[in-house]
């Protein structure tokens, strides 16, 4: 290394080169004697290990090799300085024990033995955890109802395709699915029950508890809901939409059951049927303060009008916000509008996404009918990845839908806006007591007890008639004109109506500045007052349709005057409340 450095000093100045080369040397020579230091270390401390287990293996022989003499008994009285044997040979073991084990192995050896110990711990322990996985994996998957289907599905309810049956949902002639398979486009038909059903005809495929009985029994309403199963699996986005004008007949209250710990977007439809008149600030207070009253977290609150397009712009853009490269399912109650709102959601999110654009062409079919979709459709509307699906409505048993004749239902959904029809009139002073509300076929109002300046005001239907007659007299007039002039239910139903089975005892106290309601299933009855009163009434309505109570909605004009907003004072509250967008 000397002779490198001398030659590189003396010759760098004639050959730059040579003088790299030189200094490329001295480092190599450098790197060497470092090395060669280490292995003599190395070596040295292996001696040293050599030479201190062979001394010991010395001293361990010698011991070995001492002779075991037995000392002499002493004599009685006598105390021996010698120990004895039990002492000796208590101390003997004591010197073994102290004396340190020798393998006879080097450091080395015994770290790799201990890293091939722990190595095979650990990769037990990566098993059995892998092994616990897979094993939760597969409980999930049999616990969730559904996973992503492979079949063809008919775009318009998700049904899956079939040749066979006929008057079944999904049917398609023969020649037109060979024809669609043979051109990949399988995903372009539209089947048969579909095609009536966007012509107005009201077919009807569910059974079951909540489903309609006058058809037959394709799928049931227990199979419709356990297609959503999966949905508390999965990490998704989930729109909840609500009915405004049915809504304790359409708000799911355990809607964690099927969706979980999933974030949930709540969306009010047709508010374009809310009375002319009616301020939206107050109907999304009022939404609010229903929605934080069920224990229901969500994200935001919208109001919206698939028909009038109101309100989609918001959504769109929450749920581009919120969405975060998870799926977006739209669920709801049978016949709330998912369908109509997966419409007008599309068409505003096609304003700036081209792939949303494209998925207009095959959107879910539109009805009246509940139970229209069958199926979970998926939508590619994200250039982002990630799909919107359409989801089969939860029908529930208590609603007025789920009792009335498929031919019914449409007399049932509103078409415009809705005008209340006070009782008694205006230009009446008449009291109501002694006296039955009839509306339509289907619910029937006794009232037991009320002041002389009570009235009724009616929210529903205009189709639907509305009368009042003596209380004495309306049993008589029910089986008359039951199918007649009270209707529904109408036509050939009305030999088998069951009639109004189902009754329950409504006492309201009115106090100031406060009105109460009474919602049959989609009617609301709003009581006017004066002064502090009670009112007490018996409510007729068939079998297994329930009667909600709960606080007015404001609407119409009139509505500023008497509802009071929610006062937010409490840290916690307003972080609990969630976003409104009208």
């Amino acid at each position: 290394m000397e002779l490198a450095s001398v030659m590189s000093h003396r010759l760098h100045l004639f050959d730059p080169s040579f003088s790299r080369k030189c200094t490329h040397i001295r480092f190599t020579a450098k790197f060497l004697s470092m090395r060669c230091s280490a292995a003599e270390t190395r070596a040295r401390s292996m001696d040293d290990e050599w030479e201190g287990s062979a001394r010991l293996s010395i001293v361990q022989e010698k011991l070995q090799n001492i002779p075991q003499r037995m000392p002499e008994k002493p004599p009685t009285g006598i105390q021996s300085d010698e120990p004895s044997k039990d002492s000796e040979e208590s101390v003997v073991p004591s010197v073994q024990s102290e004396t340190p084990k020798v393998t006879g192995k080097t450091r080395g050896e015994i770290f790799l033995e201990r890293s091939k110990e722990m190595l095979e711990v650990h990769s037990e322990r990566s098993s059995a955890r892998a092994i616990k996985t897979m094993e939760r994996r597969i409980r999930k998957t049999e616990k969730g109802a559904v996973a992503k289907r492979t079949e063809p599905c008919c775009y318009g309810c998700g049904t899956i395709l079939q040749t066979s049956a006929v008057e079944a949902p999904g049917y398609v002639p023969i020649d037109t699915f060979e024809v669609k398979k043979r051109h990949h486009q399988l995903k372009t038909i539209l089947c048969g029950r579909c095609v009536l059903l966007s012509q107005g005809h009201m077919i009807p495929a569910v059974s079951g508890n909540g489903g309609y009985g006058n058809g037959k029994g394709f799928v049931s309403a227990e199979e419709l809901r356990s297609q959503l199963s999966h949905l508390r699996f999965e990490k998704a986005l989930i729109v909840k939409l609500v009915d405004i004008v049915d809504f304790n007949g359409s708000f799911l209250t355990r809607v964690r059951d099927l969706i979980g710990a999933n974030p949930i977007i709540l969306v009010a439809t047709k508010v374009d049927l809310l009375p002319k008149g009616t301020s939206l600030e107050a109907v999304a207070d009022w939404l609010t303060q229903a929605t934080l009253a069920r224990k229901l977290n969500v994200i935001s609150i919208h109001l919206t009008s698939a028909k009038a397009a109101t309100g989609i712009s918001g959504v769109a853009s929450v749920i581009q916000r919120q969405r975060q490269g998870r799926d977006v399912y739209v669920m709801g109650s049978a016949n709330v509008g998912k369908s109509a709102f997966i419409t007008a959601l599309l068409q505003e999110m096609g304003q700036r996404d081209v792939v949303a654009v494209a998925a207009q062409r095959y959107r879910p079919v539109q009805s009246a009918m509940p139970g229209t979709t069958l199926g979970p459709i998926q939508i590619d509307a994200f250039s982002g990845g990630g799909s919107l699906y359409d989801t089969p409505g939860v029908h529930l048993h208590h609603r007025m839908a789920a009792v009335v004749s498929p031919d019914d239902l449409p007399l049932l959904a509103p078409r415009r806006r809705l005008s209340g029809k006070r009782l008694p009139d205006q230009k009446q002073t008449m009291s109501l007591v002694g006296h039955s509300i009839f509306w339509g076929g289907v619910a029937r109002i006794d009232v037991l007890q009320a002041p002389t300046n009570i009235a009724f005001t009616l929210y529903g239907p205009s189709s639907i008639p509305a009368l009042a007659l003596y209380t004495s007299q309306a049993d008589t007039y029910y089986q008359n004109e039951v199918g007649k002039s009270l209707y529904p239910p109408a036509g050939t139903d009305r030999a088998s109506w069951p009639g109004l089975l189902n009754q329950r005892d409504v006492t309201l106290t009115i106090k100031s500045n406060l009105r109460s309601v009474m919602q049959p299933a989609g009617k609301e009855i709003l009581v006017e007052e004066h002064e502090r009163s009670i009112v007490r009434l018996k409510v007729w309505v068939p079998k297994a349709v329930e009667v909600f109570m709960r606080p007015s909605i404001p609407v119409g004009t009139s509505a500023s005057q008497w509802y009071e907003y929610m006062d937010v004072d409490d840290d916690e509250l307003e972080t609990a409340t969630p976003r409104l967008v009208y």
